[in-house]
């Protein structure tokens, strides 16, 4: 059937594979990561407090014609 060196090929060929769809995004989010972690150490030793990240929620803007329609907005 399959030696151990057929089944070493397939899996190097499958990795080659995976890896040239997912190779570019895998890249950019290292890259984005390793730019946080750089900033956040920045931070740290110039003895400032690190970024927070505040969770929030999407408020869809309205229609701008019903927005006319009801007059401004008033809080």
């Amino acid at each position: 059937m399959f030696g151990l060196s057929e089944l070493a090929i397939i899996l190097v060929v499958v990795i080659a594979v995976l890896a040239i769809k997912k190779g570019p995004e895998l890249t950019r989010a290292a890259g984005k990561s390793t730019r946080i972690l750089k900033a956040e150490a920045r931070a740290a030793k110039e003895g400032r407090p690190t970024p927070q990240v505040i969770q929030g929620e999407v408020v869809e803007p309205r229609d701008t014609a019903e927005a006319k329609a009801q007059g401004p907005d008033t809080h």
